[in-house]
C-alpha cells in the first residue's frame, strides 16, 4: 500500500513514511492510491470481531509496512477496556466492555457512544492509537518528534492525554483564544506535563488551522524542527476513525445484506471522511448525512456545489464551537474522490480556494458523483441544538452534548422508513455544561477524574496570529 497526494507533485510513499509528515510536500494531502475492497467473506467474518480485531482486520488493509504481529499488538493495547469503558456507567452490563457501544433510542434510530475515552470526545478513538504508532516508530528510529497541531476544542485536549510523557515527543497546541467551552479550555491548559505547550491565538480556529499549514509548508523549517501534525490532516486520524463504521454498522444490523445511514457533526470533514472511505471499501452505507451548525459552508456546497469559505469575521462563535470551522481542511481528500481523483482539478480548486477564493462544483458531472457517494447534508442553530437536547432527554432519557444534537436533528430530517439511523456521538454533554444547563435545568454528570478541573492552575500563553509568532516560539521552546 502506498500513498499519493491530493495535489500530485509528490512521490508516493509507505505508511510509516507518512506518518510524522502530516501535510505532503506539494501542500497536498495523503491518500491511498487505491481504497481497498471487502469482499462479503470478509465483512461476515468481521462480525463477531472486538474492538481491537476488527481494528487490526482494517488497518491492516492501509499498513503493510508494520509487521502484522505488532500492529496487532499495539491496537490491543490500544483499544483496552481500562482506556475507554469508565468513563461513565453502562446501564447494560455486556456493554461495560465495549469500546463503542450502540445506544438505541427507539428501533430504527440509534446513537454511536465514541467518546468514552480519556477526553470525553471521539477524537479519542483515533488520538490514543496515533500517540502509540508514533511511539513505536520514534522508538525504531530514535528520533523526535515535535507535534504542531490546531484545535476548536476537542482535538487538542485528545493529542495531548495521548501524548503527555511520551519519550521523544513534544507537543505545541494552537487554539482560539476564549472561543472553546470552559471545561475543553481546562482539560488542555490544566496540563502541567513539560512536554505540552498550550498557545491561545488572538482569533478563530482558521487562523489556528492556517498557522499549522504554514509552518507545514516551510520545509526547511519542518526539517530542521522535526514538525508534525496530528490534526484530521494526517492520514492515520483518518484511517483509525473507519473502523468504528463497520463496528456500528455491526452493532445495528442483523445481517450484512442491510443498509443503514449514518449521521455525523461534520466541521473538519476528517470523521465523515472516514465514513466515505468505509463506504468506498465496501460497508453498506445508504446515505452519509453530514450535519453543521451555523457555519454552514459544508452544508452550502453539498446542497449548491459551491465551496465558499468564510473569512474570521464570518465564522461565527457558537454553542457547538468544535464545529465553528469555515476552510475544512480533509475536505480536500473527498473532493480528491469527487473528482475523479485528477489532481490537476484538485490544484486548480484550491489555487482559488489558498487566495482566498471560491469554487463552484454546480452543474458539473464531478458535482453529479455526490449522489452515488451518497452525501445528503443539513444545519442546525442554536435554537435546535436547545430543542434536540430537551427532546432527546423527555423522550429516550438521553442526555447528549450539542454537536450529537446537530447530527441528531439533521439526521432525522434525512432518516428513511426502513433504514436504520446511527448517529455518531461527539462527546459527552459535560463538556458543554452550560448549554445542557440552558436546555435542560440541570447540570450534566462528570466522571470523578474530571471533577473540578476547571479549578485547577492554567498554563498557556497568548499568540498573535502568522507563522512568525509560531516559529520564533518553537525556536525558542526547542533552543532551552
Amino acid at each position: 500500500m502506498r500513498y499519493i497526494s491530493t495535489r500530485g507533485h509528490a512521490p508516493s510513499r509507505r505508511f510509516t513514511d507518512i506518518l510524522l509528515a502530516g501535510l505532503a510536500p506539494d501542500g497536498g494531502l495523503y491518500l491511498p492510491e487505491s481504497y481497498p475492497r471487502i469482499s462479503r467473506a470478509e465483512l461476515d467474518a468481521w462480525r463477531s470481531l472486538s474492538y481491537a480485531e476488527l481494528a487490526a482486520a482494517i488497518l491492516g488493509k492501509f499498513v503493510d509496512d508494520i509487521p502484522a504481529d505488532e500492529l496487532k499488538a499495539l491496537l490491543a493495547r490500544t483499544y483496552t477496556a481500562n482506556v475507554y469503558c469508565h468513563t461513565r456507567p453502562a446501564e447494560d452490563p455486556q456493554q461495560a466492555q465495549q469500546i463503542t457501544p450502540l445506544r438505541t433510542l427507539e428501533p430504527g434510530l440509534h446513537i454511536l457512544e465514541l467518546s468514552n475515552g480519556p477526553t470525553l470526545a471521539f477524537k479519542d478513538m483515533a488520538m490514543q492509537l496515533l500517540g502509540n504508532l508514533f511511539e513505536y516508530v520514534l522508538g525504531k528510529t530514535g528520533a523526535a518528534l515535535n507535534i504542531l497541531g490546531a484545535t476548536s476544542g476537542d482535538t487538542g485536549s485528545s493529542a495531548e492525554y495521548a501524548m503527555r510523557g511520551k519519550h521523544g515527543i513534544r507537543v505545541f497546541m494552537l487554539s482560539p483564544h476564549g472561543k472553546m467551552s470552559r471545561f475543553q479550555t481546562a482539560q488542555m491548559f490544566s496540563l502541567q506535563d513539560p512536554n505540552i505547550y498550550n498557545i491561545a491565538v488572538e482569533g478563530v480556529f482558521d487562523d489556528c488551522q492556517d498557522m499549522v499549514k504554514a509552518v507545514s509548508n516551510d520545509h526547511a523549517f519542518k526539517d530542521q524542527y522535526k514538525i508534525g501534525t496530528v490534526n484530521s490532516i494526517n492520514w492515520a486520524r483518518v484511517a483509525a476513525q473507519i473502523v468504528y463504521y463497520f463496528k456500528g454498522y455491526f452493532s445495528a444490523t442483523q445481517s450484512n445484506d442491510e443498509e443503514v445511514s449514518f449521521s455525523v457533526p461534520s466541521g473538519n470533514f476528517g470523521n465523515i471522511c472516514a465514513g466515505h472511505i468505509a463506504r468506498m471499501m465496501g460497508l453498506p452505507i445508504r446515505k452519509l448525512i453530514l450535519a453543521t451548525n451555523e457555519n454552514d459552508v459544508l452544508d452550502e456546497f453539498f446542497k449548491t456545489g459551491t465551496y465558499r469559505p468564510r473569512g474570521t469575521a464570518q465564522t461565527f462563535h457558537t454553542s457547538s464551537p468544535s464545529m465553528d470551522i469555515s476552510k475544512a481542511s480533509n475536505f480536500e481528500r473527498f473532493v480528491f474522490d469527487l473528482v475523479g481523483r485528477d489532481a490537476a482539478v484538485v490544484r486548480e480548486l484550491w489555487g482559488k480556494v489558498d487566495a482566498g477564493g471560491a469554487f463552484d462544483l454546480a452543474n458539473t458531472a464531478h458535482f453529479e458523483r455526490i449522489r452515488a457517494f451518497g452525501f445528503v447534508s443539513g444545519h442546525s442553530t442554536h435554537a435546535d441544538r436547545l430543542a434536540t437536547i430537551r427532546a432527546a432527554y423527555e423522550k429516550y432519557g438521553v442526555m447528549i452534548d450539542t454537536h450529537t444534537a446537530d447530527g441528531l436533528k439533521v439526521g432525522l430530517e434525512q432518516r428513511e422508513a426502513g433504514v436504520p439511523l446511527i448517529c455518531l456521538e461527539t462527546a459527552q454533554p459535560c463538556k458543554f455544561a452550560e448549554t445542557i444547563q440552558e436546555a435542560l435545568g440541570r447540570e450534566p454528570e462528570r466522571p470523578a477524574t474530571m471533577q473540578g478541573i476547571e479549578n485547577l492552575p492554567q498554563r498557556f500563553v497568548v499568540m498573535e496570529t502568522g507563522a512568525a509568532a509560531i516559529k520564533d516560539y518553537i525556536q525558542t521552546q526547542l533552543a532551552e
